[in-house]
């Protein structure tokens, strides 16, 4: 290992001198240092009230040191919020961002991981330009954002390694030269010991053992998971026994396991060295267990371990401090003198400090001139309040926005419906702030660049005289060849999607026509699916993700959830991965496959389009829109469509369906009825009755729930009907709620009505088995047409009279 030293990416250069070889330990030990020293200083800032939370990555330092020399340009990270010593030897970040982050720095100069919104040790590196443009991976080292679910990390390392294995394997994707080297990239994932207890971990060891990805797994173990020792954590108390039948032999596949002590500097290095060399030429998947870690400072800023660590523990956490170690090996080996170790010891002090000041007067200057700003202007008024609070913020010896902002809006509660000029320049910069704050703290939940699905041109589907009337699961599977034709970036996989086309058959034949590499089968596992969509969209590849049925989506959602719907806003559009998640739901008959959980996804896939198509002609078109543009969506097809007989477009891959547009299906003059999905069918079946009756209804297709109806159509139909029925089979309060406060709030749709709005939903619980299960669990034409009947004879009894 120490015959060789390595240049910035980690290759092989010449024989060391021992003043080079010296220097290259110094320098290690010196980034040790600094490491640690942060994480004192860091914990000590959160204790003194400057910072709300810290986590901090002490007694991992050699491990991470060891690791950041074999990590190259175009590599990727998916790590765990303790590699901060990573992040510094790598040059990923340094000392004075991780304080920006610390203290929650707005500004994406000063923290470019967050712009602020998370905390500290969740690093990321920015791969997408202001305008949402892709930068270039391969000249920079990539770590991709953090989250803090425990093991959450390991679902994207999976799309990470895939797409070298990808790259190497489809030489039509070489002109993406900027985001893979012909696949010559590792995906490194760190973890902490009690998140491999985790579901997803296991399902990923299995996954990249399966299909021989390079990725290289640290786990970083030093014996707890906050209190709870390995012993009640894991089987054997020890994780690389667990995995053993992992271990890949002669002739099969699996996984390369290593061993190694987090103090053994030289071993440390000498097995990353090994596994990377593994991972990176011969595309076998590593996993290096570094055992006998400590945790100088417990879990976090918010307890102490001395509570649940005995004096035995403790001490031996002391003695075998890898800094303590590598102090005591680099003197006994004449390396460096205890002079030399002490200077460095001193400078690696001032160096934090001086960094965490720097940070800390930069963070106060921003909230400085806006506290200053509003206390020139509340001076300004001479009122009893606004003197207060003027006060109030000059005594402040550390002010923050929400001090800043919590006293001019106390103020401008107090001078409600006066009219003087002190008031009004209060007032105007108030405003003016809050378009400043939006920005800061609620702007990016999508990418919003120049491919953003809005950008993407509305092209009519065409059809012939002689068009042809096909299954509706035809038009989507034409519709996917055209495009895979197209763009060699798109793959599909998914349970049963690559031999038999998906179980509703929308990829029939296309892996026979496409090639297993474009269309391909997975295990049941359905994070790592969601997750291997994420790896492999933000290294440049267009995914489609399937989950068989909506109801299994449950299984994946903390992915979808935690991770693909947060990644443009909590890197401040830093990062993007347009995945597009495939599935189908709504209507089928029994407990499991007709779930229709859409308040589920609307409560937690905030920064996803959902997209809910009523037929496959619609949801080819919002795929046709999907593939030409950048953000992240989830399609809902109709489960019981794809054999309803649809006309077949010309242009079937090429029209598309703008994303966040109602559309009106039917003209009326009573009644405006929004629905979507399945469950629109069942109102346009109801329609005809209801037409018996004398009354005409007014069909809007939501097509996507968020966004929803931008055009605001319900609100016109709303000008000519006074009424409102929205109709979906969520549960009571789901879905239907959410639309209902879309239209009378978002779009003043209150003001319009001379009724009561109503809702008809599913009942609360799953539908029974059975037809007769279906009519009596969700809204069948026959409740719409009551539904609606109803609405009518409240408003006019005379002409409507009661039916019951």
């Amino acid at each position: 290992m120490f015959d060789t030293a390595f240049d910035q990416n980690n290759e092989s250069i010449s024989t060391l001198s021992f003043d080079e070889f010296k220097k290259i330990i110094v320098n290690d030990y010196r980034t040790a240092l600094e490491s640690r020293y942060v994480s004192l200083l860091g914990r000590k800032e959160v204790l003194t009230g400057k910072a709300k939370f810290g986590i901090f990555g002490d007694g991992k330092e050699l491990a991470q040191i060891a690791m950041a020399k074999v990590f190259r340009n175009g590599d990727w990270r998916s790590g765990y919020y303790r590699d901060q010593t990573f992040i510094f030897a790598s040059g990923i970040s340094d000392v004075y961002h991780f304080f920006s982050q610390l203290y929650a720095h707005p500004d994406v100069e000063a923290d470019p991981s967050s712009a602020g919104r998370q905390m500290n040790c969740h690093f990321s590196t920015r791969v997408v330009d202001d305008q949402g443009n892709w930068l270039d991976q391969m000249v920079q080292k990539n770590s991709f954002s953090d989250i803090s679910t425990t093991g959450g990390q390991m679902a994207r390392l999976l799309g990470l390694g895939l797409a070298s294995k990808l790259y190497k394997q489809n030489r039509n994707l070489d002109y993406l030269s900027y985001f893979s080297n012909r696949g010559n990239e590792v995906a490194f994932c760190t973890i902490g010991n009690a998140a491999t207890s985790e579901g997803v971990f296991f399902e990923v060891i299995n996954a990249v053992g399966v299909h021989q990805i390079p990725t290289v797994i640290s786990i970083w173990d030093d014996g707890y998971g906050i209190s709870v020792p390995n012993e009640i954590q894991t089987t054997k108390g020890d994780i690389s026994e667990v995995l053993k039948g992992f271990q890949k032999e002669e002739l099969t596949n699996g996984i390369e396991i290593f061993k190694v002590r987090g103090w053994d500097y030289a071993g440390l290095c000498e097995t990353y060295e090994q596994a990377a060399h593994i991972a990176r030429e011969k595309h076998i998947p590593c996993l290096i267990h570094v055992t006998e870690l400590t945790q100088p400072q417990g879990h976090s800023s918010s307890g102490s371990h001395e509570r649940y660590k005995s004096q035995d523990r403790l001490q031996w956490e002391t003695d075998f401090d890898c800094l303590a170690k590598m102090k005591e090996w680099i003197l006994s080996s004449g390396i460096a003198t205890i002079e030399e170790l002490d200077q460095l010891d001193q400078h690696a002090k001032d160096h934090v400090r001086q960094e965490q000041k720097r940070a800390w007067a930069d963070y106060i200057k921003t909230l400085s001139i806006e506290a200053r700003e509003a206390i020139d202007l509340l001076q300004g008024i001479p009122n009893e309040r606004a003197d207060f609070a003027s006060k109030k913020l000059q005594s402040m010896v550390e002010p923050s926005l929400k001090e800043v902002y919590g006293q001019v809006r106390k103020v401008l509660h107090e001078l409600k419906g006066q009219h003087s000029d002190g008031r009004q320049q209060l007032l105007n910069w108030y405003k003016e702030k809050q378009e400043l704050n939006e920005k800061r703290y609620n702007s990016k939940l999508f990418t919003d660049g120049v491919d953003s699905p809005a950008h993407v041109t509305v092209v009519p589907a065409v059809y012939s005289e002689e068009a042809k009337v096909v299954d509706g699961r035809e038009v989507l599977n034409l519709c996917f060849e055209e495009n895979f034709r197209r763009d060699e970036r798109l793959l599909a996989f998914g349970e049963d999607v690559g031999k038999i086309g998906d179980v509703n058959q929308g990829f029939a034949g296309l892996q026979e026509k496409l090639g297993v590499h474009r269309v391909f089968d997975t295990g049941i596992r359905e994070n790592s699916i969601i997750g291997k969509g994420l790896g492999l969209a933000i290294r440049g590849l267009r995914p489609i993700a399937e989950i068989q049925y909506l109801d299994y989506l449950i299984y994946g959602i903390t992915v979808a959830s935690d991770d693909l719907a947060s990644l443009s806003y909590r890197t401040f559009a830093g990062q993007k991965a347009p995945l597009i998640i495939r599935t189908r739901g709504h209507r089928l008959e029994g407990i499991w496959h007709s779930g229709s959980p859409m308040s589920v996804i609307l409560g937690s896939l905030r920064g996803l389009h959902v997209c809910v198509p009523r037929n496959m002609t619609q949801a080819a078109g919002m795929y046709n829109t999907l593939f030409r543009s950048d953000e992240p969506a989830i399609v809902v097809e109709c489960l019981n469509g794809y054999r309803l007989k649809e006309r077949l477009p010309e242009n079937v891959g090429e029209f598309t369906v703008p994303i966040g547009y109602a559309e009106c299906v039917k003209e009326g003059r009573d009644i405006t009825v929004v629905s979507y999905g399945s469950t629109l069918r069942v109102v346009e079946e109801a329609a005809v009755e209801l037409e018996r009756l004398g009354i005409f209804i007014e069909i809007i297709d939501a097509q996507t729930l968020q966004p929803f109806d931008k055009g605001k159509l319900c609100a016109e139909s709303l000008k000519k009907t006074n009424k409102l029925l929205i109709v979906d089979e969520d549960v009571p309060g789901g879905a239907s709620a959410f639309i209902l406060q879309e239209i009378l709030e978002k779009q003043n749709g209150y003001y319009l009505l001379d009724s009561q709005p109503r809702t008809l939903t599913a009942k609360a619980h799953r539908p029974p088995y059975g037809s007769d299960g279906d009519y009596f669990s969700k809204p069948s034409s026959d409740d719409v047409v009551e539904t609606v009947y109803a609405i009518m004879h409240e408003a006019n009894p005379e002409k409507y009279p009661s039916m019951f």
